[in-house]
Formats: structure tokens, sequence, C-alpha cells
């Protein structure tokens, strides 16, 4: 038990929170986000119509009571294909990021724990993605799967995953050397243990801050994707979708193009001032983990 007292006091990173507060901005985007999560989880059991109903005796017909934000083209409601929207934007970009902080945060750390010729051909593979703009890669993957969420799923992460893997290499190779890591194993902790112990949180905290400031950016590459045709397809509600269904629209309805790209300026941005804050309170150096 002392010696167990006396790692954790010698790890700096056990102290670094304790006079931190959270900024203003991201509790106000972080009660955004949950209020916003609560509305796309609870409304699609409250909204009287279905994301594809057409109607069109009542097509571009302006807010009212009946439609809160109008009927697009085809008389569909745009305000219950914005949450329907939000649901496949968000959820799908959730699920891409879980992919890549566990396969950056696995490759990443083995490599950087363990080092060796396995951690500079992985290096090596590393460097191939991340010398590839992700947009283009993705389009090569997209071309190579076939078009669908399931297959932009699959195309984002495998063209994201590298960024994460050498940033976590990056954060092991920094502190296994550091003379807490090393004093843990003095006291009898194998590398796995120390690695739970010392390097997991730290390495887990900064990936989590930038997972957070990702979000965005992977919104926007789904959207991006479905609005070119090769993301998610019509009929289906998606807001890349929305926007590609109304350009043809933007001088005499240029409300149809506003609501899909009001609803992804509102949410990226407050992604990115969550990621800002939590960055701030991690104290996250984001120009020393490249």
């Amino acid at each position: 038990m002392p010696a167990q007292f006396t790692l954790q006091s010698t790890n700096p990173q056990s102290h670094k929170l304790q006079h931190k507060k959270f900024s203003l901005l991201g509790k106000l985007a972080l009660l955004g986000i949950v209020l916003f999560l609560l509305i796309i989880i609870v409304s699609p059991y409250f909204l009287p119509y279905s994301p594809d109903l057409q109607d069109l005796d009542s097509k571009f017909a302006q807010p009212s009571i009946e439609h809160i934000f109008g009927t697009d083209y085809l008389g569909r409601d745009i305000a219950t294909r914005l949450v329907y929207g939000a649901r496949i934007s968000l959820f799908s970009a959730f699920f891409i990021l879980a992919i890549i902080l566990l396969l950056g945060m696995s490759i990443g750390g083995i490599c950087g724990f363990m080092g060796g010729v396995i951690d500079r051909l992985v290096m090596r593979i590393c460097d191939i993605f991340l010398s590839l703009p992700t947009i283009v890669l993705s389009l090569f993957l997209v071309g190579v799967l076939g078009s669908g969420l399931e297959n932009i799923i699959l195309a984002i992460a495998l063209t994201h995953w590298a960024w994460y893997a050498r940033i976590v290499r990056s954060i092991v190779l920094n502190l296994k050397n550091k003379e807490f890591v090393l004093l843990s194993q003095t006291f009898g902790l194998n590398k796995w243990q120390s690695f739970k112990r010392n390097i997991f949180i730290p390495v887990f905290s900064q990936c989590i801050v930038l997972a957070t400031m990702d979000i965005g950016h992977i919104i926007l590459h789904i959207a991006g994707l479905s609005f070119l045709g090769v993301g998610v397809q019509p009929p289906q509600a998606e807001w890349g979708v929305m926007l590609s269904d109304c350009k043809d629209y933007i001088w005499s309805n240029p409300s149809l193009l506003i609501y899909p790209g009001a609803a992804l300026f509102i949410t990226i941005a407050l992604f990115n001032l969550l990621g800002d804050s939590l960055r701030d309170y991690f104290d996250v150096d984001l120009e020393s983990l490249h």
C-alpha cells in the first residue's frame, strides 16, 4: 500500500486537473449538445409525419402549425427530415469515432510501448494514409466498396485511424520513459500494469479531446459524401442528402437549403466549442502531438 501511494503521488497527471475549471462556453455547448441529443432521441416518437411521407398537394408549403419549417418539393415535412437526418449524422459519427479510437489507441499504444520492427512497419503504413487527403481516399474507398451508409462509415474510419495511431504513439513515447513510469516498474509493476496505471488515462483523455473536436469534421465528411451522391442515398433523410435534393431550388426556395445548412453549422459549432473547452481543461497541447 505505501508503494501504491508513492506511485500515485509521483505521477504529475494525477494532480493536473485539481485547479482546472470548465469554461462557461464549454458548459453551454455541453448543455446544447445534451438538449439536441434528447430532441433527436425523443422527437420521432411524437412527430406526426414520416420523413419519407410525400404530399404533392402540400409541396413548398410555408412554415405553419402543421409544418414548423414548411415542406420540400415533394411535400415532405422538413422538420421531421431534419430530426431523422440528425440521428443518422450524429450516431454515424459516434460509431465512426468509436472505431477510430479503438484502432488508434490499440495500434498506437502497442507501437509506442513495444517499439521495434512492428512499430517501424506500422508507422510507414500510417505515413501512406496520412500522405493522402482524407476526402480523396474516402471517395476511392467508397468507389471500391459501393455507396451506402455502412460503406461510408467504414471508409471514413479507415481514412482517419492512422492520425490517431500516430498521436497515441507519440504520447506513449513521451510518457513511457518518465520518472514516475520507471519508478512504478521499480516497485514491481510489469509493463502492462504500468501502462494501465500511468499511461492509459493521459492517452485516453487526450484522445477524447481530439475525438470531440473531430465530431464536427466527421459529420461534415458524411454530409459531403452524401451530397456528392456516394454516401447515404435518397430518399433517406440525411443533411447532405437534403442539401443535394434541394440544390436546384436555391433561388426559388432558399429555405430548403438554409435549414439543413444551419443544422450542420450549429452542430459542428457546438462540438468544436466543447472540444476547445475540453482541450483547455485537460491541458492538451495539440501542436506537441504531431
